[in-house]
């Protein structure tokens, strides 16, 4: 634990920083509601949840004023490239903006459910407080504003009134109710499950957030909570006159109070993120009218469709990604893929398996399903947006052959380990073009050692095990056609972390990883355990693939 907090400590920083703003706004907020002169009468009526969903309200707009920050893809970006004023450490925290963001949803939904009981119990309250049973003074108070020269301080303004009709004949109510059902369609809908097994339903319900910011804006108009003016203060001391509300009318040392509601602030404190937000689905659409060029489609057996394109002022960096989207499918959905060609081709590609309706739909629009493809004119519109983060495999294996052959660009790598584990033999076809021709061109520059690749089946049926036993004294591997043979089961993972520590003492390896989230958790502990606690000795520093 302690050396995971010295490895993570600008993430722990940063999670403490926002937590303390977190606290303290709350604090801050729920003591001024709870102790303010203004409120006293207020909180006569309401009691302390007045304080409680005040300071949830502050919280839950400091939070929305960060949401739309980390999803800001060309502001990450540009803060990544932003070398001079931005560290490999930083860097490493702007890969996990997605996490950042689920973070501050997690805050928003926490906020937002204090926020809505405490003014359920608070609604209850009010209408309470036209009963009888009530007492005289929150009799007193609520019957305020019924003549000319009044203004009132509860909401409801009889007892024989339905609460729920009230809450929603008003601003606050209704769009109140708008916020928590856009809130709750869109956290259910990002779990997990639902974004794996129906993407589509998580990529539109997401959209309700535009829904959710103007309602958030709106929801202060309707200013519910109020308290004594200013000018009110000065008149009528609460302190001294709340014991003395018999004598309301006729002392001149307590004239009728007078109340307001509070000004809207949500505005103030999302405006600035929604003009940045703006200008980068502004970017985005910019680039959405760019043309892109396929040059090439290649549909392999392994349900794999392979697509090389041009667009103008495309520069990539080793392992970025992009964004696709395809009109004649879907006029909105964008589907991130990680790029395989590397910087110093004159193309950039994908290779996209066949995994939802969406991508269904493209190998289908594109042809890879007939026997013979369409002509390239004859392809549906593709729009491309990015590139974006930076994540490793195809590209940089790609980039790193071509550091390699270039006896011009100084490499600072000393040794690649490649681990690649499938559960479908036909899954190695489209990689194992790639890892071939490393090989080869690893072999006529006499750097057979600089490149260790690891090829792992984990499925495997009993005609293909017989097929396997048969060839296995064969040169080049049956699976691959690599010379590295295919080993069969999963990697022992503390034995080649331990004999990477043995082979390679005092040096800092990078593990980057893409796939399932339990192998990841697996592997960063594995990580952990086999770093040096001497910062002189072997540190493994992991990273995962994340867009």
């Amino acid at each position: 634990m302690g050396y995971w907090i010295l490895k993570e400590k600008l993430s722990v920083l940063l999670l403490l920083v926002w937590l303390g703003l977190n606290f303290y706004l709350f604090i801050d907020t729920f003591h001024w509601y709870e102790d303010e002169d203004a409120y006293i009468y207020t909180r006569i009526m309401l009691g302390s949840t007045l304080a409680w969903a005040r300071a949830s309200a502050t919280c839950l707009n400091f939070n929305c004023m960060l949401i739309l920050l980390p999803v800001s893809r060309n502001l990450i970006s540009f803060l990544r490239g932003a070398s001079i004023c931005c560290g490999g450490a930083l860097r490493r925290q702007l890969d996990k903006n997605i996490a950042f963001h689920k973070m501050v949803a997690y805050g928003i939904a926490v906020n937002a459910t204090i926020h809505i009981v405490a003014h359920l119990i608070n609604i209850e309250r009010y209408h309470t407080s036209q009963s009888k049973e009530a007492g005289e003074l929150r009799n007193k108070l609520s019957g305020l504003g019924k003549s000319p020269n009044e203004s009132y301080l509860n909401p409801i303004r009889t007892y024989e009134t339905s609460t729920t009709g009230e809450v929603l004949s008003t601003i606050a109510g209704v769009t109140g109710v708008v916020i928590t059902v856009a809130l709750i369609l869109i956290m259910t809908s990002s779990t997990e499950l639902i974004r794996k097994a129906c993407y589509e339903v998580f990529w539109y319900t997401h959209h309700l957030f535009v829904v959710f910011f103007i309602g958030l804006i709106i929801h202060g108009m309707g200013q519910l909570v109020r308290g004594q003016t200013p000018q009110s203060l000065l008149l009528h001391n609460a302190t001294y006159c709340k014991d003395h509300y018999l004598e309301w009318e006729n002392a001149t040392q307590c004239p009728l109070p007078q109340f307001s509601g509070n000004k809207p602030v949500a505005w103030k404190w999302v405006l600035s993120p929604t003009v940045l937000y703006i200008c980068e689905r502004t970017v985005r659409f910019w680039r959405f009218q760019q043309e892109v060029v396929i040059t090439k489609v290649v549909a392999h057996s392994s349900g794999v469709l392979e697509l090389h394109m041009k667009k103008r002022g495309f520069k990539m960096g080793p392992g970025q990604y992009i964004f696709l989207q395809c009109p004649s499918i879907s006029q909105l959905e964008w589907h991130p893929f990680t790029l395989t060609s590397a910087p110093e081709e004159d193309f950039f590609s994908v290779h996209i398996r066949v995994v939802g309706d969406w991508t269904a739909a493209l190998f289908k629009a594109f042809g890879a399903e007939e026997k013979a493809f369409k002509e390239l004119w004859m392809l549906p519109r593709l729009a491309v947006d990015g590139p974006y983060g930076s994540t490793p495999f195809a590209s940089i294996l790609k980039s790193i052959w071509y550091k390699c052959c270039n006896s011009n660009t100084a490499l600072v790598l000393q040794k690649v380990y490649f681990y690649w584990i499938c559960r479908d033999p036909s899954a190695f076809e489209w990689f194992a073009d790639l890892l071939f021709h490393l090989e080869t061109k690893m072999a006529e520059k006499g750097k057979n050692d600089f490149l260790s690749y690891h090829t792992f089946l984990t499925g495997w049926d009993e005609s293909q095990a017989t097929h396997i036993a048969l060839h296995y004294d064969d040169k080049m591997d049956v699976i691959t056609g690599l010379r590295q043979k295919t080993s069969y089961g999963r990697p022992n993972w503390d034995n080649e972390f331990k004999q990477l520590a043995e082979n390679h003492p005092s040096s800092s390896i990078g593990v980057f990883f893409c796939g399932p989230k339990t192998l990841s958790k697996s592997l960063q502990k594995t990580c952990d355990s086999y770093s040096s606690v001497d910062p002189r000795g072997v540190q493994f520093h992991y990273h995962k693939e994340s867009s």
